[in-house]
C-alpha cells in the first residue's frame, strides 16, 4: 500500500479543517494510501517534518493551512536530495498560491485533488539561501500578513489586511534601490516591490499581468516608485484599488533572475512571512523543480505554451 503524509496546521484560517480531518482522512485512504496524520506544533514544523522524514516511507505529502504552511512544506521539501510530490488542502485566509492553480475551495474537493490530480512541474523561487512558493515582497503593506494576528485574521478574513494596511498610508517607508536584470540596473526609490509567480497577490487578481504560467522559469516583478506628493500616492492607491498597472509610478517586466542591492537592510516578506531583513538580496527562478497536485482540467492552463512573452523594463 501507498503511504501518505497529511502534515495540517490546526489553527489555520477559521480553523475550518478540525471538523473535516475524518472525511479528508477516508478521502486518502480510498485512493489506496496508508496516512500517517501529524498536526503542526510550532512555528516551522512542518518544514523540520518534511525535511527529516525518509523517502522510502513516504510516496506523497499532503499539507494543509494557508500559505506559510506551504512555504514550510515546499521549502523542507526543496532542501531535501530526494523529492516527493505535494497535495495542498487551503485553509488559509487569501490563498493565493492555491487560487492560481485552480485548487479547489471546497476542503473535501481540494483533499480528492491532493490525491487524484495530477502532477504538475510548477516553478519555485530561491531567495538567497532561503525558498519561496509564489511571492518574494518588500516595502508598502507587505508585513501586515505576519504581523496581523491570527484571531483577527479569522474573524475578519481578507478584510482583516485591508484594515491593517490602511494604517500604514501615511507613514510610507521609501527605499533607495539598484535592481539587476538581463544584464540592465535600473536605480531610484521605492515604496514596494514584488517577486511573483502567481495570478493574484493578497487577494487582487490581475496586478502582474494576465498571462502568467507557472512552468516558464520567469518570474513577474513589480516595483512602485516613491510618489513625490500625497497626489501621487493617491494615484498609485487608485491604481492597486481597481488592480491596473500604472505605468507613471511602476516598473513591470519578466526575468528568471533579479538581485537588488540597497543602502540600508530592507525587511522582506516570502509567502506572507517574515523573510529576514537584507541590504543585498539575489532571487532566482527554479524551473519546473516543485512537484504539486493540480485539477486534471486546469493542467493545461497552468503550461508555458511557448508563446512570445516579453522582458522589459
Amino acid at each position: 500500500m501507498k503511504k501518505l503524509l497529511f502534515i495540517y496546521n490546526p489553527y489555520a484560517g477559521k480553523e475550518l479543517l478540525k471538523p473535516k480531518v475524518s472525511d479528508i482522512v477516508d478521502i486518502f485512504v480510498k485512493a489506496g494510501y496508508e496516512v500517517v496524520i501529524y498536526p503542526t506544533q510550532s512555528y516551522r514544523d512542518a518544514y523540520r517534518k518534511v525535511q527529516e522524514c525518509e523517502s522510502e516511507e513516504y510516496d506523497l505529502i499532503v499539507c494543509s493551512g494557508g500559505d506559510g504552511t506551504l512555504d514550510e512544506v515546499v521549502t523542507g521539501m526543496m532542501k531535501r536530495k530526494e523529492r516527493l510530490p505535494i497535495g495542498y488542502i487551503p485553509t488559509g485566509t487569501t490563498n493565493d498560491f492555491a487560487n492560481s492553480l485552480h485548487i479547489p475551495k471546497n476542503l473535501l474537493e481540494a483533499a480528492d485533488n491532493a490525491v487524484n490530480g495530477e502532477v504538475f512541474p510548477c516553478d519555485v523561487g530561491r531567495f538567497n539561501d532561503d525558498i519561496f512558493v509564489y511571492i518574494a515582497a518588500f516595502g508598502l503593506f507587505t508585513d501586515v500578513s505576519y504581523e496581523t494576528r491570527q484571531e483577527v485574521k479569522n474573524v475578519l478574513g481578507h478584510l482583516a489586511y485591508v484594515l491593517e494596511g490602511t494604517k500604514r498610508l501615511f507613514n510610507v517607508p521609501s527605499y533607495r534601490i539598484k535592481f539587476t536584470h538581463d544584464g540592465e540596473s535600473v536605480e531610484d526609490e521605492f515604496i514596494f516591490g514584488m517577486v511573483t509567480n502567481s495570478r493574484s497577490v493578497g487577494g487582487f487578481r490581475n496586478m502582474i499581468g494576465r498571462q502568467v504560467v507557472f512552468d516558464d522559469g520567469l518570474f513577474e516583478v513589480t516595483l512602485i516608485k516613491t510618489p513625490k506628493n500625497p497626489l501621487e500616492l493617491q494615484e498609485i492607491v487608485a491604481a492597486l484599488l481597481i488592480e491596473q498597472i500604472d505605468t507613471k509610478y511602476m516598473f513591470t517586466f519578466r526575468t528568471g533572475e533579479i538581485a537588488f542591492e540597497s543602502l540600508e537592510e530592507i525587511p522582506w516578506t516570502l509567502d506572507g512571512e517574515y523573510g529576514g531583513s537584507h541590504d543585498e538580496v539575489i532571487i532566482q527562478n527554479y524551473k519546473q523543480e516543485l512537484s504539486i497536485m493540480v485539477p486534471k482540467k486546469h493542467i493545461d492552463s497552468l503550461h508555458f505554451k511557448g508563446n512570445d512573452l516579453e522582458k522589459k523594463v
